[in-house]
């Protein structure tokens, strides 16, 4: 079988999340000019899951609302030790040779702490169908892969036509280059995912369809013979006591004008995705407190589009719900919380500690043993 880690994967990838979109708040639908998306704001909170040991954190991408991902991620190279950066990028934004070189730039800035979230939303200001979405998503990732592993891209199809030497794109990251983070859940997507991609992230959903999700994707990447890694975005919420939680998760709808929370979901370009139906459908199974099981509230998801729920709860719930997923096969967590500085050092105080913890691009081999040969090379990360 293709795509195996070395060995199986004893721990988690714990992971943050960098608001770069606007979505940082201390109560929910309640705009807070001290939590706008700003460098200043972000990178901070970026700064400050990588000293307290998180392994990741997501750099999410969205027109509307948000700071440039790459350039964001490209500023935060030298201000950060050990955290990898998760870069969403939107498949067809940039020319697909060009960005294999910007990828590859940003993976020796980093000295191979660089990974990719694959996203096939439409780019601004344009339409086009979920099948040709995916088709150029398709298209550019064959693009990168040939560029970061061949001596020539040469590539005939129905977006891209491409015959052109590889030199200037090699990455740090050897045996494939950075590690490819997936979301969708339409079934062009999830084809796309068990063919190309490395780690497919769900969105919240009861233990029952998230493994249906995961039987799924497991049986379509065994018919390209490969396996997929899972991985679960998804907020949080710990305090010392679950009422404390509970409590914390009732205030942050105290300010909420459940029109207002309706108009923010619209805004999002993904709102009519089949994701945000599901999450839509989570919401509409909870109880009258917004908990669908124990310990999962779906309330975050009046305010905002995308992942609409969290876990609630005391340390030791919370450990006990990663744990779960966990032996349910789920290897990578993309977590936050609201507001995100203060809920980074919450769980990292009360849970971090309780998980062991582990970088995927290590575990799958993908940093190198000696300088690669390529103009950018400085040497193996240590």
């Amino acid at each position: 079988m293709k795509n195996l880690p070395p060995h199986p994967i004893k721990g988690a990838e714990i992971s943050w999340f960098a608001p770069l979109c606007d979505g940082d708040d201390d109560f929910l639908g309640h705009r807070n000019p001290d939590y706008k998306s700003s460098w200043d704001n972000t990178s901070n909170i970026v700064k400050t899951a990588d000293a307290l040991g998180f392994q990741n954190v997501l750099c999410p991408s969205s027109y509307q609302v948000g700071q440039d991902t790459l350039s964001f991620v490209a500023g935060m190279a030298p201000l950060t030790q050990q955290i990898n950066l998760l870069a969403a990028i939107r498949c067809g934004e940039v020319h697909p040779p060009m960005l294999a070189r910007t990828i590859a730039t940003l993976d020796h800035m980093l000295e191979g702490r660089l990974t990719i979230n694959i996203i096939s939303s439409d780019l601004p200001g344009t339409q086009l169908s979920s099948p040709e979405r995916y088709a150029r998503s398709r298209e550019v990732i064959e693009i990168l892969k040939q560029a970061w592993t061949q001596d020539r891209i040469d590539f005939k199809g129905h977006y891209y036509q491409l015959d052109l030497p590889t030199g200037p794109v090699k990455p740090y990251q050897q045996n494939g280059g950075p590690l490819l983070y997936f979301g969708g859940y339409s079934p062009n997507g999830v084809d796309l995912c068990a063919e190309h991609c490395d780690v497919y992230l769900m969105w919240p959903e009861t233990e029952e369809k998230l493994q249906g999700l995961m039987d799924n994707m497991t049986q379509k990447a065994a018919g390209y013979n490969r396996t997929v890694q899972f991985g679960l975005r998804v907020h949080v919420i710990v305090r010392e006591t679950e009422e404390e939680a509970r409590a914390y998760a009732d205030s942050l709808l105290s300010k909420l004008d459940l029109d207002l929370g309706t108009d923010i979901r619209n805004r999002a370009q993904d709102a009519a995705s089949l994701g945000v139906a599901r999450q839509s459908q989570l919401r509409e199974e909870a109880d009258e407190k917004y908990y669908v099981e124990p310990n999962l509230w779906t309330g975050i998801g009046l305010a905002r589009s995308g992942c609409g729920a969290a876990i609630v709860g005391n340390p030791d719930q919370v450990v006990a719900k990663l744990e779960r997923y966990m032996e349910m096969g789920i290897r990578s967590f993309i977590l936050s919380g609201y507001p995100h500085q203060q809920e980074c050092e919450l769980f990292a105080k009360h849970v971090l500690p309780r998980i062991k913890t582990v970088s995927l691009p290590s575990i799958f081999g993908r940093m190198p043993k000696t300088t690669p040969n390529s103009p950018l090379g400085n040497g193996p990360r240590t």
